[in-house]
């Protein structure tokens, strides 16, 4: 293990923007977690960094980062119809989800593609194509940062919400997750087509009784034909949550736009596009400098090659005042700002 100093953080964070880290030291085992938990420079700030695909920096970080690079996939119990499945915090999303599929385990595939590790997923619950990583969660490991003890969170103890959970709230700074368990299918899958462009892929290639692969493959088709490739183009995916809103705001919604798409989640909570939001707000495809929106997807802010932090977050902020101006609904980062 050994503790670097004023680190570039360019390589390590999918917008490729240029920050640099007072102390960085990269973590292969838990031993080495602890270790570094207990040398942590006195009065600095620990910053936990895994894939480096959910934040955008804005400045240099003062704080001693720690590179979460925990790696393995096992098996731990399987039976007829299910299978518990760990992988730890460091593991690549996407290449474990391939590994399930390829194992016929289903439960993960229309989580596809999503950049970023397996130890952050929990954390803001990815989701994507009317599934969330609740759904199959099982459990997760994680270190207390003040007692270097190991504690387990079962999905009662995580607080899922829309691109929310506990530790992005009460215990935000205090834990930091090392594996994840889930439970998948190893037979009569649960099969999710109906949300968003899935069942039109599908159709297009003529397949009507869909394997767990197939739509792992429609939903990586769609992924890569709207969002950039974050090694060519830097980007963080979605990097606004699509707002839900109440009847009452969301009939004055409708009355102004009929035509707007929507999802009803309830009677009285309405999910609404915030790419189709920032399209009629006139910002797809805009580029300012090097910080711009995306072509292909509204959602998408990327960095077009020298774009600093500061220039894709003051975007961000334009692109919220104007979606509210123009259309009366608020929409959020997903993304970590730092």
């Amino acid at each position: 293990m050994r503790i670097e100093e004023n680190k570039s953080l360019k390589n390590y964070n999918t917008f490729q923007v240029a920050s640099k880290a007072r102390y960085f030291v990269s973590v292969n085992t838990i031993a080495e977690l602890k270790q570094a938990l207990a040398h942590k420079p006195s009065n600095t700030p620990l910053f936990i960094l895994g894939g480096g695909s959910n934040m955008l920096l804005t400045k240099d970080l003062d704080a001693f980062i720690i590179h979460l690079n925990l790696k393995g996939i096992e098996v731990l119990e399987k039976t007829n119809s299910e299978v518990l499945v760990k992988a730890m915090a460091g593991e690549n999303w996407h290449n474990f989800v391939q590994f399930c599929i390829d194992k016929n385990f289903g439960g993960l595939e229309n989580l596809s593609l999503i950049p970023g590790n397996v130890g952050t997923a929990p954390i803001q619950n990815i989701g994507a194509y009317g599934v969330e990583l609740k759904d199959t969660f099982s459990h997760c490991t994680a270190i207390e940062i003040e007692t270097l003890q190991e504690k387990v969170f079962i999905k009662t103890n995580c607080d899922f919400g829309y691109r929310n959970s506990i530790f992005k709230n009460e215990l935000k700074g205090k834990y930091i997750i090392t594996s994840v368990t889930f439970k998948l299918s190893t037979k009569e899958h649960k099969i999710s087509t109906s949300y968003g462009d899935i069942q039109r892929k599908l159709t297009e290639k003529n397949i009507e009784n869909p394997s767990i692969k197939d739509v792992a493959n429609a939903v990586i088709a769609i992924r890569q034909s709207k969002l950039p490739d974050p090694k060519k183009l830097g980007n963080s995916g979605s990097f606004f949550k699509n707002p839900i809103v109440d009847l009452a705001t969301f009939q004055d919604f409708r009355k102004k736009f009929p035509d707007a798409p929507f999802y009803e989640i309830s009677p009285t909570q309405f999910k609404i596009p915030a790419g189709w939001l920032i399209e009629k707000s006139g910002f797809k495809g805009k580029r300012f400098g090097d910080a711009g929106v995306h072509k292909n997807q509204a959602l998408v802010l990327v960095n077009h090659g020298n774009a600093t932090g500061q220039e894709i977050w003051e975007l961000a902020m334009n692109i919220q005042k104007k979606v509210l101006a123009s259309t009366g609904i608020f929409i959020e980062p997903e993304v970590n700002v730092f």
